[in-house]
């Protein structure tokens, strides 16, 4: 069946889907953003964001029915009673493993912009160049200069709250007030400020929280339910902030519960025409034209649409010309830290839920440092005070008990490294014809490890993280390596890389396809490595930068 023709269509509505739509439709465009999943609206879709534990049927804990739908969301922490509803029925939607790899996907309008840890860091200088530097894999196409005047644009629409620290490494942007470090916290600061001379720092993290109000939408309650939905507003997600602008323009068209099979190729022009739509409620399959199509659907769910489009000109897909669609898949590994136990402050306590922790900026091979690994690692972490689920060895049972626990415990200080992984051909994911998932499409297969680089920089992640808690007076510092598959950190990017050349690359520096340059994508699977801080932020600049590329391509008829 033929659908209506638009001026763009956006794949995906999730972080970049939503920053598209937003960006294009506020240029005038006439958008269709295409959603697989059903429609979450803001405020009311949110059924549990207020609700307490045991207002929940099972008290917030998982369920033997959730364990079985779901058993890739529930190899993880993130996953509860309260949220399961935002996590995909692996059922419905199986994978293969050749090596194991977990992919946690959120099928709805926001996508993961809803569950997102919200971690809002710019790269630096040394990330988009680190690549040639260092003879490794492609040469990003951009610099941060290119890219520096859209994390502005982002940052001061979203709202990111966070502190100028004047550190080359951690780019400073356009924030809001800072949450504030707790007692210990800060006390841990200044030690290892002092201990290391500056050369490494604690700040608080960088988090799309407002501090503020802005923009129309509520400060952070500090009821640090995020993964719930905001019904305040108070964090960055499709659904509070670029979907309404998007709305607001009267250009946008907005259809849910729509999978988008593969992307139409004109051989002729070379040029996409549009996307074939499939209605997960009927079955029946659309045709939308469209001058540009942004691919917005998440790193893999994106290249897997290329790769089942234009089959016919290339068996591989479309982009697949440079022999990369579906390689250098990359994470970041984490899973190995320190924690400690922080003596005194039984005085002290903590004011409401701070969503939000501390982070230490990477300080490893930079500024004449050298390590036998190539790249590095930053720390997230906080200090907290035990609560009434804490052990109390003495007391086993009874009125003693209770009253112990009526207390709140000691403090207590823990941090996770995220390193960078670095993009390698050998990791990929491709699709695999003999095996189709609920609605006949055929599903994605991982072939992915850390190596021998990344193995070598988890030793310095947990001996440094035990070596700065104990240099800042920490009590009985544990380190350890809880192990890692690719995908844990749900930070996946790769397989369409931008680059230099059609021969070695997948898109081009305004993240155009090469083989069909009407064709953008600007969600992780753009990326040319990984930086070792949070991605987001750098798919919102780098969807905003080609939006307006593509909005002037059309003016001038190059698309």
């Amino acid at each position: 069946m033929i659908g209506q023709d638009y001026d763009a269509i956006v794949v995906g509505s999730g972080i970049s889907g939503g920053w598209a739509a937003k960006e294009l439709t506020e240029a005038g465009l006439k958008v269709l953003l295409l959603e697989r999943g059903e429609n979450i609206e803001h405020i009311t879709g949110y059924v549990n964001a207020l609700k307490a534990p045991w207002e929940l049927p099972h008290r917030n804990r998982l369920t033997n029915l959730i364990r079985e739908e779901q058993p890739v969301a529930t190899r993880d922490y993130f996953i509860d009673e309260g949220n399961a509803n935002y996590w995909v029925k692996d059922k419905d939607c199986p994978y293969i493993e050749k090596k194991p790899f977990d992919w946690f996907r959120g099928y709805h309008v926001g996508g993961r912009s809803l569950m997102w840890g919200r971690q809002s860091y710019r790269w630096n200088p040394f990330d988009f160049e680190a690549n040639k530097k260092e003879g490794v894999a492609t040469d990003w196409p951009i610099r941060y200069d290119d890219l520096a005047p859209w994390y502005d644009h982002v940052e001061s629409f979203a709202g990111i709250s966070g502190s100028l620290e004047g550190l080359p490494q951690l780019p400073d942007g356009k924030f809001l007030p800072p949450m504030e470090l707790n007692c210990v916290e800060k006390d841990l600061a200044a030690r290892i400020r002092s201990h290391y001379a500056d050369s490494r720092r604690m700040i608080i993290g960088r988090v799309a929280n407002l501090t503020v109000p802005h923009n129309g939408r509520n400060n952070c309650q500090y009821r640090n339910k995020c993964s719930l939905g905001c019904p305040f507003g108070a964090y960055f997600s499709t659904q509070s902030s670029t979907l309404p602008a998007a709305v607001k323009t009267g250009n946008l068209t907005l259809r849910p519960l729509s999978i988008v099979t593969r992307v139409l190729y004109d051989k002729d022009r070379k040029r996409a025409s549009g996307v074939e739509v499939l209605d997960t409620e009927t079955r029946q399959t659309y045709a939308y034209n469209a001058r540009i199509v942004f691919l917005c659907a998440s790193t893999l769910a994106s290249a897997g649409v290329l790769m089942n489009s234009a089959t016919d000109v290339w068996p591989d897909g479309l982009g697949s010309s440079s022999g990369e669609l579906g390689h250098n898949l990359m994470d970041h590994h984490f899973r190995v830290g320190a924690s400690g136990r922080v003596e005194g402050f039984e005085d002290r306590y903590v004011f409401g839920r701070r969503a939000n922790g501390f982070y230490i900026p990477r300080f490893r091979n930079l500024f004449g440092d050298r390590r036998d690994y190539l790249r590095g690692f930053g720390y997230q972490g906080s200090a907290t005070r035990e609560g009434w689920d804490r052990d109390v060895a003495e007391i086993g049972i009874g009125l003693p008990l209770k009253e112990a626990l009526s207390e709140p415990g000691g403090w207590k200080v823990g941090m996770t490294a995220f390193g960078e992984m670095l993009p390698s051909h050998e990791n990929r994911v491709s699709l695999d014809r003999s095996k189709t998932d609920k609605w006949g499409m055929p599903v994605l297969s991982f072939d992915c490890e850390i190596g021998p680089n990344e193995m070598r920089m988890r030793k310095d992640m947990a001996n440094d993280a035990a070596e700065m808690l104990e240099a800042a007076g920490v009590k009985d510092v544990k380190s350890e390596d809880r192990g890692y598959a690719p995908g844990q950190a749900i930070h996946e990017m790769g397989t369409a890389r931008m680059g230099h050349s059609p021969k070695s690359s997948v898109l081009n520096k305004h993240n155009q396809v090469w083989d069909a340059p009407n064709v953008f994508v600007t969600d992780g699977a753009c990326m040319a490595s990984t930086s070792c801080v949070n991605p987001s932020l750098t798919y919102m600049a780098l969807t905003a930068r080609a939006a307006a590329f593509a909005v002037e391509a059309l003016k001038k008829g190059d698309v």
